[in-house]
This record gives structure tokens, C-alpha cells and sequence, in this order.
């Protein structure tokens, strides 16, 4: 008889161990940059036009003080403007959703007012607050909250009729349908949005730190580029990149944790 040998997940090849799934972003951000060295080296790029990734490097190295003081500096901006987004928005949002008639009266007032660049509003920022931080937590939190009363108030209004015919029949009111049926259906849209809010709420952070603050990445890349240093503004994107990464992906976990029963199904698979 011929005897069945086994082998051991040690003896499994490396490819086939490997979470490819889990591994892709890693994989493809190293493409990325080996892609971005080899084009430089290829075009003899100068470093005023397009530095090498690992000129970068040597920037982010190099200037690494500064770096981490002004990347602070717009984490907590951002933090905060994000914060106030996400109290507001929410807040906003229940109102909004909360009538039919309230939702067709403020809806196009909302888009009508995020339809302004927000860039346009930091001079009014700078008028009445001055130069600073402020102006910076305000344009975070104005491009985005409006992702967060969107969702918030789309869950509300979405309520199938029958569903709230049926409930007052059984002698619900307007809150109980609200408490039990229209919030806890919002809140994946509510937390979904938090992905795409934090992610403009760096965009509103730079734009403000880079016309109206002393500090912060906007303000240390404008600078850089008055001095013509290119590799310390690809230096701030950079971090820019890694702050906006980390904070998508901490709303992806709250989403997840939160709102993990509204996604069962895609779990199951």
C-alpha cells in the first residue's frame, strides 16, 4: 500500500502562505514607489520638477522636526474640525430627516451651500477670526460635515411607507418610529460617511493652513515651494498620505464594529 504523506504548512510553498488579500496594499505601494524611481532615473528628472521616492526620504529624514511639529499640528486641526462635523452633521442630519417637508425645504439650501468652494470662505475665516488655527478647524468642518447630514438624512428619509403605516397603526408615534426604526437605519449610512468626511476634512485643513496659518503641513509645503525645495512639499504629502490612511482606516474599524449587523450578509460570504 502506498503510503500518503502530509505535508506540513511549514512545507507549503512561501507563495501559498502568503494572505494576498492582506499583502496587496503593501505590495502595491512598494510598485508604486519602484515605479516613481525608475521613471525619474529614466527621464534624469531634476529634483525641482519630480524627486526620487527615496529623495523624499532623505527630505522626510532631513527636515523631520518641522515634519512631525506642522503634521501634528493638522492631525489636530483636522481632529477637530472632524469632531464638530460629525456632532453637527448628525445633529443636522435627525432634523433634516425627521419631516418630509423639513427635508424638501433645507435639502437644496444644503446643496446650494455646499456647491461654494470652500476655499472662497477662508478670506471671510481670516476677517473674523484672523490668521491661525481657527480658520483651519472651520474650513475642516464645513467641507465636511455637509457627506454626514447627507447620509443622516437619506437613512430617515428612505423609511419605506408601509413600514411607518404599519407601526402607526399599531399606535406608534412619530418618535418611536424615529427612535426604533429610522435612527438605527441611518446608522450605516451615518458611519459610512465618516470615511469620506475625515478624508475631506484634511482636503479643508490644508487649503486654510495654506493661505491663512503660520502652521501645519499647508503652511510648511507653501513655504517649501516659495524656496523651490520640492522634496520637502512631496515630503508633507507624504505625510499627509500616511495621516489620511490611518484615519480612513480607524472609520473603517468604528464602521465595521458599529454597524457590523447591517453587513451580515456580506460577513457570511
Amino acid at each position: 500500500m502506498t503510503e500518503i504523506v502530509k505535508l506540513s504548512p511549514s512545507a507549503k510553498p512561501l507563495m501559498q502562505r502568503i494572505d494576498w488579500v492582506k499583502a496587496a496594499p503593501f505590495v502595491y505601494t512598494i510598485a508604486l514607489f519602484l515605479a516613481w524611481e525608475l521613471l525619474v532615473l529614466a527621464l534624469a528628472m531634476p529634483q525641482t520638477v519630480l524627486p526620487a521616492p527615496t529623495r523624499v526620504f532623505q527630505a522626510v529624514v532631513q527636515y523631520w522636526s518641522p515634519i512631525w511639529k506642522n503634521s501634528l499640528q493638522t492631525l489636530y486641526t483636522t481632529t477637530l474640525g472632524f469632531i464638530i462635523a460629525v456632532v453637527a452633521g448628525l445633529a443636522i442630519g435627525l432634523f433634516i430627516g425627521w419631516s418630509k417637508t423639513i427635508y424638501a425645504g433645507l435639502y437644496p439650501l444644503m446643496v446650494g451651500f455646499n456647491a461654494i468652494p470652500k476655499v472662497a470662505l477662508v478670506p471671510i475665516l481670516v476677517i473674523w477670526f484672523g490668521i491661525g488655527t481657527v480658520p483651519a478647524v472651520l474650513t475642516a468642518f464645513l467641507i465636511s460635515f455637509f457627506p454626514i447630514v447627507v447620509n443622516v438624512a437619506t437613512g430617515l428619509a428612505t423609511i419605506e411607507p408601509e413600514t411607518e403605516d404599519v407601526l402607526r397603526a399599531l399606535g406608534a408615534r412619530k418618535m418611536d418610529i424615529m427612535l426604533k426604526v429610522g435612527i438605527p437605519r441611518s446608522m450605516p449610512y451615518f458611519f459610512g460617511s465618516l470615511k469620506i468626511a475625515i478624508t475631506l476634512a484634511f482636503v479643508g485643513s490644508v487649503v486654510s493652513e495654506t493661505v491663512a496659518s503660520n502652521y501645519g503641513l499647508g503652511n510648511m509645503m507653501s513655504s517649501a515651494q516659495s524656496q523651490f525645495n520640492v522634496p520637502l512639499v512631496f515630503a508633507g504629502l507624504l505625510m499627509l498620505a500616511v495621516e489620511g490612511i490611518a484615519m480612513y482606516a480607524l472609520m473603517a474599524w468604528v464602521e465595521k464594529r458599529m454597524t457590523g449587523w447591517a453587513h451580515r450578509s456580506t460577513m457570511a460570504n
